[in-house]
């Protein structure tokens, strides 16, 4: 089932007359009002919403780090939940293109995740999220490690990335590039890793000190002439249902993980 989300009292119905829909009724990327592509950052908001609240019943603030934040899409969902002034958000990448809800971050750091960001604590964070990122990297495993090594010990990391079913895994990695050399030679797509589910999963299980917890997808099939039905509720609540069952015919997943108590940071 999927669970109370935190910034449902912010989506919109249809919208004012004369006024452009935004997504989830506050994101103005998106002009659908339950965009299918940005639900993967309606769902981490809700759990983090749910964890900020676990936190604060405990007597204690919840620590995120948004690795790879880019313009702050994440923090622009954050922002809307209910918990999010017991959250305490700090952001990473190679320079500060925080255009949305800046405000939202404490802290940021620049600098490359595949070097490890040497100047954030081990353990410092309760929830670790790296959305859309590991696709642009050269390699994983030490990537993954340093996701591993931010989380505290008990803590969460969320890693969402692109996915193919599997035979298409190869025709995205060879044959595309090849076609864009013929018909597109000054093309960049920017994407270095292609996943399906298995290796995806293969990838988050090789990281000692890591549990998967599930794997969740987002989109099966959207854009095109299904575009207009991203403005209706039953149609994203309908797409989240089926990413739970089916995550590896989904367009996106997310990789929900625990740090294990004892593993070292």
């Amino acid at each position: 089932m999927l669970a109370r989300h935190a910034t449902r009292q912010h989506l919109p119905l249809e919208g004012l007359a004369g006024q452009p829909r935004l997504a989830f009724g506050f994101d103005p990327t998106r002009s659908q009002s339950y965009s299918l592509r940005q639900s993967r950052y309606e769902a981490l908001a809700a759990d983090i919403g749910a964890a900020a609240r676990d936190a604060a019943r405990a007597g204690r603030r919840l620590r995120v780090i948004d690795v790879g934040c880019g313009t702050g899409i994440l923090g622009l969902y954050l922002r809307r939940t209910a918990n999010f002034a017991n959250i305490e958000l700090a952001g990473t990448d190679l320079r500060d293109d925080i255009a949305f809800a800046r405000d939202a971050y404490r802290d940021f750091f620049a600098g490359d995740l595949t070097e490890g960001y040497g100047q954030i604590a081990s353990g410092a964070y309760d929830y670790v999220v790296c959305e859309q990122v590991l696709e642009h990297l050269p390699s994983l495993a030490g990537p993954v490690a340093t996701l591993q090594r931010l989380a505290r010990p008990g803590g969460r990391v969320a890693i969402g990335v692109p996915i193919f079913v599997t035979p298409l895994v190869a025709v995205r990695r060879y044959l595309v590039p090849l076609l864009d050399r013929i018909v597109d030679p000054d093309r960049s797509r920017g994407h270095l890793q292609f996943f399906s589910l298995r290796s995806l999963r293969a990838t988050v299980e090789r990281q000692p000190g890591l549990r998967l917890r599930k794997l969740r997808g987002f989109r099966i099939v959207s854009g095109g002439p299904l575009r207009p039905l991203e403005n209706f509720r039953w149609w994203w609540r309908l797409n989240r249902r089926l990413g739970e069952l089916a995550p590896g015919l989904c367009i996106e997943v997310q990789a929900i993980l625990d740090k294990v108590p004892d593993a070292e940071s």
